[in-house]
């Protein structure tokens, strides 16, 4: 059994098609976990829908994506972690699919599918829909199943992420103090590599990734978001004491 982890923050249309998805689309019955990082009335009719599928940690306050993440795995009761975000879409069959692969000492990245050209080239790029009301979901799961193959590469090091939730814990899971996710995870990634944990991306399951529901552009909040991108950039120099990179063909991390 997988307990899955979600944290939410204020897309409920998003929300729903995930948990519609990771629960029509599980064989077993699994924890899935929704963490509401605030806002709960936004998500409210959402959680009241699916609520008996689901265990909801509603943080009342907002606390920040990584330090929700956090709390998530802490109330998973099962050893089998996954991590996905809101606007990810879940695959038919999933949990049987991670349950074939899994490994103790790896951190498996199943492989996503966007609709757009992505900085990470083991990506499947495939526009299924671009917002959630344009989404089929019964085509996505037929195409993924057409590309699903047998597959096994180590060049992991993007979310989704599915591992022990031991070592996710030994090596202090998401650090709480980044403002962003981007760089937070680069870091979460990089103290895998560190305690010798195979980065491996499995193509028998992926998962759809919108990349981004924004229908307008708020230059105020792309101003702020650069800015707290630079700003996390800037504490991983300052805490690791040079930056952290990324290499595009491996996807491992280094200083």
């Amino acid at each position: 059994m997988i307990s899955a982890i979600i944290p939410t923050y204020k897309s409920p249309q998003a929300l729903d098609l995930c948990l519609q998805s990771a629960i029509e689309g599980q064989h077993n019955s699994n924890q899935i976990i929704v963490v509401v990082d605030g806002f709960y009335d936004i998500n409210k009719n959402v959680l009241e829908k699916w609520g008996k599928y689901i265990d909801v940690l509603n943080l009342e306050q907002n606390v920040g994506l990584c330090k929700g993440t956090n709390l998530g795995v802490y109330n998973a009761k099962y050893n089998k972690i996954l991590i996905v975000n809101d606007d990810n879409v879940f695959p038919k069959d999933w949990d049987v699919n991670l349950n074939i692969q899994y490994q103790d000492g790896y951190v498996f990245s199943p492989n996503q599918i966007e609709p757009y050209p992505s900085m990470f080239s083991q990506f499947n790029i495939k526009d299924l829909g671009r917002t959630i009301k344009n989404f089929d979901l019964n085509k996505f799961w037929e195409y993924e199943k057409n590309i699903s193959e047998d597959k096994i590469e180590f060049n992991g090091s993007t979310l989704p992420i599915f591992m022990n939730k031991l070592d996710y814990i030994k090596i202090g899971g998401w650090y709480e103090n980044y403002e962003l996710g981007m760089v937070a995870d680069w870091d979460f990634f990089l103290k895998c590599q560190l305690n010798d944990l195979s980065m491996a991306r499995v193509y028998n399951c992926h998962f759809y990734h919108f990349v981004s529901l924004t229908t307008t552009i708020d230059q105020e909040a792309e101003n702020k978001r650069k800015q707290s991108e630079t700003n996390g950039h800037n504490y991983a120099c300052y805490k690791w004491g040079n930056y952290i990179k990324n290499d595009a063909e491996t996807n491992l991390k280094y200083i």
